[in-house]
């Protein structure tokens, strides 16, 4: 979904909707929040993330067009060398972000994967 520069109460739910998922409803949210905290405080191309973050290039090329695709950040330039920022509709909700970083402080996991401690009480079973 495109946000529309014009309706600032749809893009505020819209981003709200779209960082919730992204961050706190899906794999990967504690790298994409990296990666947004990370160019917050600077334009960084990919490589440089990858550096800072120390992630394979491949990983935050993925996560950069996740947050690309939902108007979370926009590319300038082009080829190798482009830069990434925080758009101006996400600058304004960064506080938002903030928020829902905190108060989602466990990585996402998928239902399917037994924690440790399943497994042990599943081996006491048997």
């Amino acid at each position: 979904m495109f946000l529309d520069p014009n309706n600032n109460t749809q893009n505020t739910i819209s981003m709200r909707r779209n960082v919730w998922w992204l961050i706190a409803g899906s794999r990967g949210g504690e790298n994409r929040a990296r990666i947004i905290e990370t160019l917050h405080e600077k334009p960084l191309n990919a490589h440089q993330l990858a550096e800072i973050l120390n992630l394979d290039y491949k990983t935050i090329r993925h996560h950069l067009d996740l947050l690309i695709t939902n108007q979370i950040v926009i590319p300038e330039g082009s080829g190798y060398g482009k830069i990434f920022f925080l758009t101006e509709v996400f600058d304004t909700e960064y506080n938002e972000f903030i928020q829902i970083r905190s108060n989602h402080n466990e990585p996402y996991t998928n239902d399917k994967t037994e924690s440790c401690d399943d497994q042990e009480n599943k081996d006491e079973r048997f």
